[in-house]
């Protein structure tokens, strides 16, 4: 038997410490204009092929949900993959209908290094990613800006529009008018609006926050120089009117964007990728962003494995520096 084999065999892992981080601990330890600095950073990164995503497998359970995992690495960071579960059945029941934990590894050895709540990141993140576009390509005197949900997707819009525009106005709807005033009250200085055609006409900004079938807005009720971002995803239909884009500028975070759903996004099936910019090209100036205050710019996402690494390793680096988190082992 070759000895060298045999002395790897021998081998054990032994007990390994790790960080646990909860939901807590991590909005605590994300600061949101460094998030959206770091999606910045992400998205140049991806622009590059400086990132590795693989597919993403997905686990259906029929008539519940399904699982997905979402690995990606760049040098620099750890080894990071999230696991999320989508069981739409969850918001009846009062609990979300994403579920996520994100798991750290060592990129020069595999070992665990931390595992965090990954519910909180999916949230702001994909926001986060949403409200980039909004301040690298709306108007610069944009002033009213109108958010349609009411969502975990909402109010993570709600927290983060005021630091990158000084708008004079951020409406929220929802169909139900309860819910968008429930969430406008706990935002200060947002209101809630009843009519969402009155408020798209007047907006400078629409960000599209929904878990809608159909389009949640008509492409008609949006001006020229209007910015539009849409985070939702509901297949096969989908909640950004086709018809826009034909009307404006598209941006998206990659041309993965334009694939088959559950990788794309539904609103973009049959599109030609070409039509489309990558949100990197734009920050690396390689592709035009906003060129006239007139024109309409677009921003659709699907959510990247990128997105979860970089607010991944931002909670991981500043738990780190507060001493924050618990130490478990395996």
């Amino acid at each position: 038997m070759d000895s060298t084999q045999t002395a790897t065999s021998n081998h054990t892992k032994g007990e390994v410490a790790l960080l646990s981080l909860s939901e807590a601990e991590i909005r605590n330890c994300i600061d949101l204009r460094k998030l959206l600095d770091a999606l910045a950073e992400g998205f140049k990164a991806l622009a590059d092929d400086r990132v590795v995503i693989p597919a993403r497998p997905q686990l259906d359970i029929p008539d519940a949900g399904y699982s997905l995992a979402m690995p990606a690495w760049m040098a620099g960071m750890h080894l990071t993959v999230k696991l999320v579960n989508v069981f739409e059945g969850n918001i009846a029941r009062g609990i979300p209908s994403h579920l996520a934990t994100i798991h750290l590894f060592d990129p020069e050895t595999g070992m665990p290094v931390c595992i965090m709540d990954g519910t909180y990141i999916t949230a702001v993140r994909t926001s986060g990613s949403a409200v980039l576009s909004v301040r690298e390509l709306a108007r610069r005197d944009a002033r009213v800006a109108t958010v349609v949900g009411a969502g975990v997707q909402a109010s993570q819009h709600l927290n983060l529009l005021p630091l990158v525009r000084d708008f004079e106005e951020i409406r929220v709807f929802s169909k139900n008018f309860a819910d968008a005033r429930a969430l406008a009250s706990r935002h200060p200085g947002v209101t809630a609006v009843a009519d969402l055609e009155a408020a798209v006409r007047s907006s400078d900004v629409v960000c599209l926050a929904t878990h809608s079938y159909v389009p949640a807005i008509s492409a008609d009720w949006v001006q020229p120089g209007t910015h539009v971002s849409s985070v939702g995803v509901a297949p096969p239909g989908g909640e950004l009117p086709i018809d826009l884009i034909a009307r404006g500028n598209l941006f998206v975070e990659a041309r993965e964007a334009f694939a088959p759903t559950p990788v794309g996004c539904c609103e973009l099936a049959g599109i030609d990728p070409e039509a489309g910019t990558d949100l990197g090209a734009m920050l690396l100036g390689r592709r035009p962003g906003r060129t006239s205050d007139r024109q309409i710019t677009i921003y659709k996402a699907m959510g990247v494995a990128m997105e979860d690494m970089v607010a991944a390793d931002l909670a991981y680096r500043e738990a780190r520096r507060r001493g924050a988190g618990q130490s478990i082992s395996l």
